[in-house]
């Protein structure tokens, strides 16, 4: 059958033929074959092959996330010894700077160090106050408000030596005003030397025993 035929049946189709598939020309009969396969195939590729392109996708991404994480645990088993070791040398060095710290029979023999090296910087102590201790996590606050009077390079020969103690103490809340009263008749020459007042906290640190 010639090509041009296969046309001619085509066209020669009518709405009858479709009744009589069993007898319709042989040009329609493969005409629906055609279309019906197309169809399944399209079905086929449209419910089944296409939800597997996303599973895949998924699939792909879920890979990438896993292989990851393997690397991230990988490159920290590699370096778990240098970690260990590193944190072995941080815990000994932690524990060097902790007893820096004075404990309870400390604490007394430092607040005597520190009115000591106010008098030794030539300070005149107005009042030596320490306050109620605040316990942290590990260690324990104690602080002690001073307030004293002195020529300013005396401030600094104080502050120097409070550096230079073996205990940390750390200073907050520096307040210096000029104590020098009105030049009054009759009024103490002292007054009149240019002496200053420095109010401050003086905090100082001890570590918390396991039994507290």
């Amino acid at each position: 059958m010639a090509f041009s035929d296969t046309i001619a049946e085509l066209q020669s189709i009518d709405a009858e033929d479709f009744k009589r598939i069993g007898t319709a020309p042989i040009a329609l009969r493969i005409f629906l074959v055609i279309v019906g396969a197309a169809a399944v195939i399209g079905a086929m590729y449209w419910y089944i092959v296409l939800p597997q392109f996303d599973k895949l996708a998924t699939v792909e991404r879920k890979e990438i996330e896993l292989r990851r994480t393997f690397d991230s645990e990988q490159a920290k088993a590699a370096n778990r010894t240098a970690y260990v070791e590193q944190l072995a040398e941080m815990k000994k060095t932690f524990n060097v700077m902790l007893r820096q710290l004075p404990n309870k029979t400390d604490i007394e023999s430092l607040l005597v160090d520190l009115s000591q090296t106010s008098v030794a910087s030539g300070l005149e102590v107005e009042y030596f106050k320490p306050e109620s201790e605040v316990p942290r996590e590990f260690y324990a606050e104690y602080p002690i408000r001073i307030s004293v009077t002195g020529q300013y390079h005396q401030f600094g020969q104080f502050v120097s030596g409070l550096a230079a103690l073996p205990r940390i103490v750390t200073l907050s809340g520096i307040d210096i005003k000029n104590a020098e009263k009105p030049n009054t008749p009759g009024g103490d020459p002292r007054n009149q030397t240019g002496r200053l007042k420095m109010d401050l906290m003086a905090t100082t640190y001890r570590y918390i025993d396991e039994d507290e």
